[in-house]
């Protein structure tokens, strides 16, 4: 995983999976044969609109360089008819479920990984299967091997009670748990727990963005099949930088995150 191929990937092409036009995601695919093993990314902003893909394709194209393929995920956003509850949750949902129908990927090696919201996101879809018939998103036809939390919104419910990102977890819900308290459950991956899967969160000490708090939080809950990636000195963007360290540690453990 450390080293890198010797050819250039292709271009990554827009692919939708579904009919809205923010229901799209570019394919990066290293060069050669495959199928491979694949990177579904996230990207954060507090899941409201304004914010978009482009700030994960850095790490897309470092992953096709590594030789794993990535999947950066555009999805609905708050702002966004349907977006937030449930759309956003349905959309990231599909586009893992149509990686089972692309041959370039091996869909039985897929972990996800996001950034700040993206991170709630891919905590939550590594926990899909244990979701009710009812829930938006159950039943999952693609099931993660793991999943990566960069600087995440870990912990909804106690965000909300901290204070934390109040009127961003609000909006993203439809409002506070007390007002909707089935959906909290649903969309709080630390309400999932255990998620039967290896989760790594990896936070910066000095974001102040989303605070530290929140990963370890989340940490302590999920006990052993968590791992906690603390950063001296990050920040919130430093993260999903990939050149610095925390992309390090996670390229470091995709083999492990993988089944390798």
């Amino acid at each position: 995983m450390s080293a890198r191929s010797r050819q250039a990937p292709p271009p990554a092409p827009a692919i939708a999976y579904g009919q809205h036009p923010d229901q799209v995601a570019n394919l990066h695919l290293p060069a050669g044969p495959g199928p491979f093993p694949v990177v579904v990314l996230l990207h954060g902003g507090f899941w409201r609109s304004g914010w978009d893909r482009t700030l994960m394709t850095p790490l897309a194209r470092d992953l096709a360089e590594r030789g794993v393929a990535a999947w950066n995920v555009e999805y609905r956003r708050v702002g966004q008819d349907e977006g937030g509850w449930p759309g956003t949750l349905l959309d990231v949902a599909a586009a893992v479920d149509h990686l089972a129908g692309v041959h370039e990927i091996n869909a039985s090696r897929v972990v996800a990984c996001g950034h700040s919201a993206g991170g709630h996101l891919a905590l939550w879809l590594a926990g899909r299967h244990r979701l009710p018939a009812e829930a938006p998103g159950a039943d999952p036809a693609v099931r993660l091997r793991g999943a990566v939390a960069q600087a995440a919104v870990a912990d909804l419910a106690g965000g909300w009670k901290s204070g934390f990102g109040r009127d961003a977890i609000a909006a993203f819900f439809g409002g506070q748990p007390g007002d909707v308290p089935d959906r909290y459950r649903i969309a709080d991956p630390i309400g999932l727990l255990p998620l039967g899967v290896p989760q790594v969160l990896v936070h910066g000490t000095a974001d102040e963005v989303v605070p530290l708090a929140q990963s370890r939080a989340y940490v302590r809950a999920a006990g052993a099949e968590a791992e906690l990636v603390e950063l001296d000195g990050a920040d919130h963007f430093d993260v999903i930088d990939p050149k610095h360290a925390a992309w390090r540690a996670v390229v470091e453990r995709l083999p492990a995150l993988f089944g390798n």
